[in-house]
């Protein structure tokens, strides 16, 4: 059986070691063809809580590590922070 992975956004970072990760899936609607966005939430597991709120991460399946988190955090795709604070050190603000 393949390792399931997703990409999505992270929308809570409240937790510890954990993230709450959006991922979109857009597929048409089987009668009148729209495309739909369906969105849905994974707690996954980050474990030196390097991920940010607004971060495009990739996760991946995994045992069960609590009552809801079965999602590990593989790697940080795009993080906004960085990209802001990457700006404001070459401009000299």
């Amino acid at each position: 059986m393949a390792v399931k992975e997703r990409v999505g956004l992270v929308v809570s970072d409240k937790m510890q070691k954990t993230v709450v990760v959006a991922v979109e899936n857009r597929s048409p609607h089987p009668k009148y063809a729209k495309i739909v966005v369906r969105t849905r939430r994974y707690k996954a597991h980050d474990e030196e809580n390097k991920c940010k709120e607004g971060d495009r991460v990739r996760i991946r399946e995994t045992r069960p590590l609590s009552r809801t988190k079965r999602w590990e955090v593989i790697e940080i795709l795009d993080s906004p922070t960085a990209a802001i604070a990457a700006t404001t050190t070459t401009t000299g603000e």
